[in-house]
């Protein structure tokens, strides 16, 4: 759901291009996720850490761009360099953005029914060239973090939307052709988010009226 980032291999006629469904996406994920939690594991917090593959990677039967779309939640949310020390001998970097105003990297925007104090939504972002991955670390309460688990889920549910979501997809992806990253591309997806972010709420049960 975020932007380039510095390190990503990306297809140069068209950064936002999409690859068709593979199946070894989930399994590749599964294990760079178990790699990353055993490395964090001695953080505070580091034990009860909630290790996700989010994206269009971790749906079934969609398209995506083939970069691996992960997360962990912890509490507290730890520093630059204390990630830095545990997963940089790793392969892993810090994300710097494509553009000075990359969406993503430092904190992610606020959205959706969650009333929360500003903190919360801070975070830090990662990539891995060699495993073609980008990793966001972010805070157990993060509402971020919940949403990105129950767009997943919803889409894995509902062919319907998961058919719909590809359809937008593609057409703003087709306009990213030529250009050096595809931060429009993902600030353009904004629009689809908006449209079905209740409706993804109140199914996973986020909102008061949605289902218990």
């Amino acid at each position: 759901m975020d932007g380039t980032y510095r390190g990503r291999v990306t297809t140069p006629s068209n950064p936002a291009a999409l690859s068709p469904p593979d199946p070894t996406w989930p399994v590749r994920a599964e294990g760079v996720l178990a790699v990353v939690r055993a490395a964090l594991a001695d953080l505070p917090g580091g034990g009860a850490i909630v290790a996700d593959h989010i994206g269009s990677t971790a749906v079934p039967g969609l398209a995506a761009k083939p970069y691996l779309d992960l997360q962990v939640r912890i509490l507290p949310l730890p520093d630059d360099a204390a990630v830095a020390a545990r997963l940089v001998p790793l392969g892993w970097a810090r994300a710097e953005g494509s553009r000075p105003d990359s969406p993503g990297v430092n904190h992610d925007v606020p959205r959706g029914s969650a009333q929360v104090p500003a903190k919360v939504w801070a975070k830090s972002l990662w990539f891995h060239a060699e495993e073609a991955a980008v990793l966001h670390v972010r805070r157990t309460d993060s509402p971020w973090g919940r949403y990105t688990v129950a767009f997943r889920d919803w889409l894995r549910a509902h062919d319907g939307e998961r058919r719909r979501y590809e359809t937008v997809k593609r057409e703003l992806a087709a306009r990213e052709i030529g250009k050096a990253d595809y931060d429009d591309y993902t600030r353009a997806k904004t629009a689809h988010l908006d449209e079905v972010q209740a409706a993804f709420e109140v199914w996973a049960g986020l909102r008061p009226d949605g289902p218990r």
